[in-house]
């Protein structure tokens, strides 16, 4: 079968026009001036399949989930959208509930401290109204199960002795005894003895009083269970999970090996595979990230810190020591510094929805690529290129390592990743798109925007077959705005089916759609 070119994409036919993007929600919004607490800031950001549930994990190993509120009417919004009138609301999520995840544990035998902080969460299928997740720090992944259970509540109990008709008791003036009754049902005499049987006074016990358990329907509460530990399985920091399309396995990843698990098997998983070499000294790369296939249960991605994407099919070896393919793009000549290998790193891969793109970020820029062609990126993106004359300086600093986070939406037209000063950038992918877009993490997300400039048409070569774009507002940025690495938008989550995005600047959680 011969591979389709960038161009014969069915999007390729659709005009792309730039997303006006509006501000949606906050939560965990700061106060200026106001100090952020370590354990507060969000580290991982996922939706759920159908994007009606969003997950955050924070540094200080909570999970927190939130639910959407605006899709109880979905009858209505259908019939709406079939008319073609305008759905002007946009999602709407509230809190649901969180729960303590992981907690800060030590290794005695390594003399290590293992953090609580949330490196990864994913949604896992849903069952019996029940949410499943599994969230992950440097050693330990867990399952969990979050369910709605109705809340039973005791009715305030009686113990005024005048009202004792209201229990239903046979007791009257006639129940009065030579016996004092206590509150509760208890005599002053004892009514046990070894010589005597246990006795109740005539007509019962007017002041014992039996709670009624009343079940309400409209209070419910949210009831987290970790199902299974996987643990003691990697001797080096997790840095991804991603769930299999079988429902059945998943993957974990550390920076040397990839071990596959069955969700309903903790104490044994499979080395599939094994990138440390017999010594040491002779380690030039790492994994840095693993990604199954959103449709083929066979077949998988991972990452590496020289800029590599390697696919792999679980069905040639049990042990996939032998790529499938193998995605990289070859630096020009001369072009080699003493930073091209540390800002090649590719810190996050997301497979597109459709199974057939992957996009990539490494420390400058966001690379799609065609699972057809291995040839180089079918397009490249700038996300900050007024930085590059700062790398020395990043270096120094240690802002070079920052790990960002990429994202693609639905329907495969836009990608987006974040930068510093609390700043995400917005591209469109489509051929022939120019979009390019700015946006801070705040309320007004478009205050930072600057109008990209009209640029002529640029037709693809066969031998590149490739585009860079959002390098036009590298100067605009040098010269004029201030940048801030002490504000950094790592993590960022697109809506599976709309165009609303899910950020996270420090301890806040902004949401934006278009």
């Amino acid at each position: 079968m011969e591979a389709m070119s960038p161009d014969d994409r069915p999007e390729a036919a659709q005009q792309q026009q730039p997303l006006e993007w509006r501000f949606a929600q906050v939560f965990g919004e700061r106060a200026a001036g106001e100090d952020v607490q370590e354990v507060d800031i969000i580290s991982a950001i996922e939706f759920d399949k159908s994007g009606d549930h969003l997950a955050t994990g924070d540094r200080g190993g909570r999970v927190v989930l939130f639910e959407r509120t605006d899709t109880r009417d979905n009858a209505s919004r259908r019939e709406l959208e079939r008319q073609d009138y305008p759905i002007s609301r946009h999602p709407e999520f509230r809190y649901k509930t969180e729960f303590q995840s992981h907690e800060p544990e030590f290794d005695y035998l390594k003399s290590l401290e293992i953090e609580e902080k949330i490196n990864k969460i994913k949604w896992c299928q849903t069952a019996n109204n029940a949410l499943f997740l599994l969230s992950t720090n440097d050693k330990t992944i867990k399952y969990w199960k979050v369910q709605e259970r109705k809340v039973k509540r005791v009715s305030v109990m009686n113990l005024d002795a005048a009202q004792s008709s209201d229990n239903g008791s046979t007791s009257s003036s006639s129940t009065s005894s030579s016996r004092a009754l206590l509150p509760n049902g208890e005599c002053s005499e004892k009514l046990y003895n070894p010589h005597n049987n246990l006795s109740f006074p005539p007509g019962g016990c007017a002041s014992l009083r039996l709670p009624v358990v009343v079940v309400t329907g409209e209070d419910l509460s949210h009831a987290a269970r970790c199902r299974r530990v996987y643990a003691h399985a990697h001797d080096y920091h997790i840095n991804s999970i991603s769930n299999n399309s079988d429902g059945e396995t998943f993957i974990s990843a550390d920076d040397l090996r990839i071990n596959l698990w069955n969700l309903e098997i903790s104490n044994q998983s499979f080395n599939i595979v094994d990138v440390k070499p017999a010594n040491m000294e002779d380690l030039t790369e790492v994994i840095t990230c693993a990604e199954f296939h959103p449709t083929h249960c066979n077949t998988l991605a991972y990452s590496s810190s020289k800029g590599s994407i390697r696919l792999i099919d679980l069905r040639q070896s049990a042990l996939c020591d032998n790529h499938s393919k193998l995605f990289e793009e070859h630096e020009a000549a001369g072009s080699r510094s003493f930073f091209t290998e540390i800002i090649a790193s590719v810190s996050d891969i997301k497979f597109a929805r459709d199974g057939r793109h992957i996009l990539s970020r490494d420390y400058m820029t966001l690379k799609l690529w065609d699972l057809n062609m291995d040839s180089g990126p079918v397009a490249t993106f700038q996300v900050h290129e007024y930085l590059r004359p700062k790398l020395c300086d990043l270096y120094e600093n240690d802002s070079i390592f920052d790990k960002f986070e990429c994202c693609l939406s639905g329907d495969g037209l836009r990608v987006a990743s974040g930068s510093y000063s609390n700043l995400f950038r917005v591209f469109g992918c489509a051929p022939g798109s120019t979009e390019a877009t700015t946006l801070e993490a705040s309320r007004n997300p478009m205050r930072r925007q600057v109008p990209n400039p009209v640029r002529p048409a640029r037709t693809l070569t066969s031998l590149t077959r490739a585009v860079r774009r959002g390098g036009e507002n590298a100067a605009i940025e040098a010269n004029g705005n201030s940048y801030d690495l002490s504000t950094k938008l790592l993590h960022l989550a697109w809506h599976p089916t709309e165009n609303s995005i899910a950020c996270a600047a420090a301890n806040s959680l902004y949401m934006y759609y278009a």
